[in-house]
């Protein structure tokens, strides 16, 4: 008697569930609350930019006639020129002056500092109290300073210049560049640091040609956090500089700030071209920041 086999069932279906069950856990395994969140945040931080961007193209009159969120119907640059006639490239080169003069010798000395303090190892107790002395400086707050910050200026004959912001703001930024740095030198294997003065090289040859490639990320790093931090600051500036020749660009906001308003598309005409700089530097330096930033978590 004949026998009927039964038909086979296809390829297809046989690998139907399976492919079933992967795209339900791979649509299970997404974010989306996460997802959602970081939505969000975009929509927050870029509406703000959003309207200081099309404010900046608005004359002064349509500011107040027209609906803040709307784009102007003649987008003008005249806020742009007004901002450049009224001294903003004097006030960007007080930045740049300020930025250089604090980021330069803040990480070349934080840089030794660190490399002398993890190379003694509690070999020497003079560097471990100089460590918790640099521990100790992130826990005061530059407010809490200012008033005998001012006073040390007035007395040095320093005051409405830009060395006095200069000079407090490496000091403030010593500290935390500091802490940085000795992590990442602390992470160098000792043996090439033996290997190093096995071959004859000195500590300033092993500093200069071992620990400062190694580090590089590092040091790009904490550059760029303390030229954004110069960069924006304002309370020094206030309190330590007086002429209109001394100030600094957060200050230069008060030059579109008459007696009874406030030119406000003016002033975000300023914040635009305050800002282009630090999109631009972030733009150059985001692969080392990131990656300075990532080791550093990492480690």
């Amino acid at each position: 008697m004949a026998t009927v086999v039964g038909t086979p069932p296809s390829q297809s279906t046989r690998e139907a569930p399976p492919v079933r069950r992967a795209r339900r856990s791979r649509w299970q395994g997404l974010n989306w609350l996460g997802g959602s969140a970081s939505w969000v945040w975009l929509l927050v931080v870029m509406v703000p930019i959003y309207w200081i961007v099309i404010t900046s193209l608005k004359t002064q009159s349509n500011y107040y006639a027209t609906n803040p969120m709307v784009p102007p119907p003649d987008p003008t640059l005249e806020n742009y020129r007004l901002v450049v006639e009224s001294g903003f490239l004097r006030y960007f080169a007080n930045t740049v002056v300020v930025a250089v003069g604090t980021v330069v010798p803040a990480v070349l000395f934080s840089f030794m500092a660190a490399y002398a303090i993890i190379r003694a190892r509690g070999r020497s107790r003079f560097l471990r109290w100089t460590n918790s002395l640099f521990l100790m400086g992130l826990a005061i707050p530059l407010q809490a300073t200012i008033i005998p910050v001012y006073l040390i200026i007035i007395k040095m004959k320093m005051y409405d210049t830009l060395t006095a912001i200069i000079m407090p703001s490496v000091a403030f930024a010593i500290p935390l560049t500091v802490l940085i740095l000795a992590n990442f030198i602390r992470d160098v294997p000792n043996e090439l640091f033996e290997s190093m003065r096995l071959d004859g090289a000195t500590e300033w040859g092993t500093l200069w040609h071992l620990a400062f490639p190694l580090t590089r990320p590092a040091l790009t790093t904490v550059a760029i956090y303390n030229g954004l931090q110069v960069w924006n600051a304002f309370l020094l500036p206030l309190v330590l500089t007086q002429s209109p020749d001394q100030r600094t660009l957060p200050l230069a906001l008060w030059t579109f700030q008459g007696l009874y308003g406030v030119n406000v598309p003016a002033v975000l005409a300023s914040v635009v071209l305050t800002t282009l700089p630090i999109l631009i530097l972030y733009a150059v330096g985001r692969r080392q920041l990131l990656s300075g930033l990532t080791a550093g978590f990492s480690k």
